[in-house]
């Protein structure tokens, strides 16, 4: 969509070295999705951090041996844990989410948390109105059906492949599915769902507040369940504030954009710019 800067072509082997980065991950994916990122930040000396949802510190496994299992952690819950994490840690770290953690991300800058945030086709906080088809289509395992709102949900694999994983094979959509998808609480959903028509919606982020930490956006434009759209609203209300906000949208790439072949640019970016903040658009 628009022109890498010089900052942001930097080889990963040029970036500064010595910083925390911490992880948040989304719906229908655990902390093990982030060890590739971690992995690839670790030889540049850096320190990733990927703690799980509150709730989901077990193994894989396990979760997925309980798809409906009572659960009624919310984004509240979850962006306490987080919080948490971050205030004891000795310096501000980066925070980099992705689909709901994208909106953790947002919520933890809010909170005057982290160094810079980079939110990954983040899901929307209040304020964020548009609501494509394929929005709907991705989230209808949950919104279909009121019991999740306090159950864990899990995801088949017909679903997976076109929520995450549609510019893939679908044999690489159901390695990725065995081996990443894990059931997620369905209440974080439902309350994103019904934020912009809630006057106490618990993913309320201030669009006015300068002094928040610099935050990258990133979109995905064949992503189905947090299309490019609904990424660029947010940047476009995100950046309202005067604080440094950015854009960037990768042509052609899903909503598991983190994982599947190509997301060492994808990181790669976001680490630069995390650590040399530009406006705008990059």
């Amino acid at each position: 969509m628009s022109e890498i800067s010089p900052a942001a072509e930097s080889e990963p082997s040029a970036v500064s070295a010595g910083h925390t980065i911490v992880f948040i991950h989304g719906l229908w994916l655990s902390s093990a999705s982030w060890q590739p990122w971690i992995d690839r930040f670790a030889a540049l000396g850096h320190t990733g951090l990927a703690p799980e949802w509150p709730g989901m510190d077990r193994d894989l496994e396990a979760l997925r041996g309980e798809p409906t299992a009572d659960n009624h952690i919310g984004v509240t819950e979850v962006t306490d844990s987080y919080a948490k994490i971050v205030a004891a840690l000795p310096e501000a770290p980066i925070l980099v989410g992705h689909s709901f953690g994208g909106l953790i991300v947002q919520l933890l800058l809010d909170r005057g948390l982290g160094a810079a945030g980079v939110a990954i086709s983040p899901a929307p906080v209040k304020g964020v109105l548009r609501l494509p088809l394929a929005t709907l289509r991705s989230s209808a395992p949950v919104l279909t059906k009121p019991a999740t709102r306090g159950r864990l949900v899990g995801l088949t694999a017909d679903q997976w492949f076109y929520a995450f994983a549609n510019t893939v094979s679908r044999a690489e959509s159901d390695e990725l599915y065995a081996r990443l998808q894990v059931p997620t609480p369905g209440r974080p959903l439902w309350q994103a769902a019904f934020a912009n028509v809630n006057p106490k919606a618990v993913s309320k982020v201030d669009f006015t507040k300068a002094d928040r930490a610099p935050l990258l956006v990133l979109g995905n434009g064949a992503d189905h369940t947090v299309p490019a759209s609904v990424s660029r609203e947010t940047y476009t209300r995100q950046r309202r504030s005067g604080a440094i906000t950015a854009y960037h949208e990768f042509p052609g790439r899903p909503h598991l954009t983190a994982s599947v072949p190509g997301w060492e640019e994808v990181a790669d970016l976001a680490l630069a710019w995390a650590l040399a903040p530009r406006s705008g658009e990059v």
